[in-house]
């Protein structure tokens, strides 16, 4: 980390809506649904105070991950158009607030998800939690234009923490389950990078955009979103896909596949004079991506449980 001369706001008292935007709620909420999907599809069941208190657990867990981030990167936060309101940058909260907060609701959330649940999902939590903010934020995010590639596994793992907090264990389900977030990564933050490329560049952080150029990013987004396809129809190799995931599956890798093509096909030329169109679009279809795979799987959890369909 480079350093950063941040201005505290003296006017500014922080509050808990700073110290809550530290926990990055709106990437708490993708891991808060992928959890609560990976721990309702699973075989079994759970209390349903336990399982609430997991989900609770794990979406702590997710916070923590973002304060440690926000500790770290305030230098490139302080840059980016995008991130320089955050509390750090705008002087709100201070670097040592942000990692005594992150710190303590790592080891909250690992230990109370252990005791409520089981090791092996306090496990996946704790790797979790290491993997976005050390492997990721504090070394691929600056060392490497696959940093968005490796890092996915981070936000990936949650469905498979709320499967283990059933279970107790890890299954091909729950790792396709992992794979469907793994393989939407690249291609969703890939897209976002293509019209928000000044700003990496700016941070000076080798996004594939900046490391390699916009055309083989959208190669590299193409080739993704094929074998994304591949991993969501391997899902029907497991009990948890019926119908509903089938027509889910069929619309939106169609979807997702025909944007990609769009977007492999346009030059720069065509894009800047739209003001990248195509590109923002498809970014907001891939929002729509996985929650509609993961809505699918819980409605076919529940039709299965009034005898309705059942897995291919």
């Amino acid at each position: 980390m480079t350093d950063a001369t941040i201005i505290l706001d003296d006017n500014h008292e922080a509050g808990f809506g700073d110290y809550f935007a530290l926990l990055k709620p709106r990437v708490m909420s993708l891991v808060v649904f992928t959890a609560f999907a990976g721990l309702i599809v699973a075989p079994g069941g759970i209390h349903p105070f336990l399982g609430f208190f997991a989900i609770l657990c794990i979406a702590i867990g997710g916070g923590a991950s973002g304060a440690l981030n926000m500790w770290y990167d305030s230098d490139i936060d302080m840059v980016m158009k995008r991130t320089k309101s955050r509390p750090i940058p705008a002087g709100k909260v201070t670097r040592g607030e942000a990692l005594g907060l992150g710190l303590t609701l790592s080891a909250f959330s690992v230990v109370m998800l252990y005791l409520a649940t089981n090791w092996v999902a306090a496990a996946l939590l704790a790797f979790t939690i290491f993997f976005y903010a050390v492997v990721y934020t504090m070394w691929l995010k600056r060392a490497t234009p696959q940093n968005i590639v490796i890092g996915g596994a981070s936000g990936a793992l949650p469905p498979m923490i709320g499967w283990a907090a059933v279970t107790g264990d890890i299954t091909l389900s729950s790792v396709l389950m992992f794979m469907l977030i793994f393989m939407w990564t690249p291609p969703h933050f890939w897209s976002l990078a293509l019209f928000m490329n000044a700003d990496y560049d700016k941070a000076k952080v080798p996004m594939l955009t900046v490391t390699h150029g916009k055309r083989s990013t959208r190669n590299h987004i193409l080739v993704y979103t094929i074998l994304l396809a591949g991993f969501a129809a391997a899902m029907f190799a497991t009990p948890l896909a019926g119908w509903c995931y089938l027509v889910v599956a069929v619309v939106m890798n169609a979807a997702f596949l025909r944007g990609a093509v769009v977007l492999w096909k346009r030059n720069e030329d065509e894009a800047e004079a739209d003001n990248y169109k195509a590109e923002r679009a498809f970014f907001k279809l891939s929002l729509a991506y996985t929650f509609l795979h993961f809505m699918a799987l819980m409605a076919d959890k529940a039709l299965f449980a009034y005898g309705i369909g059942g897995p291919f």
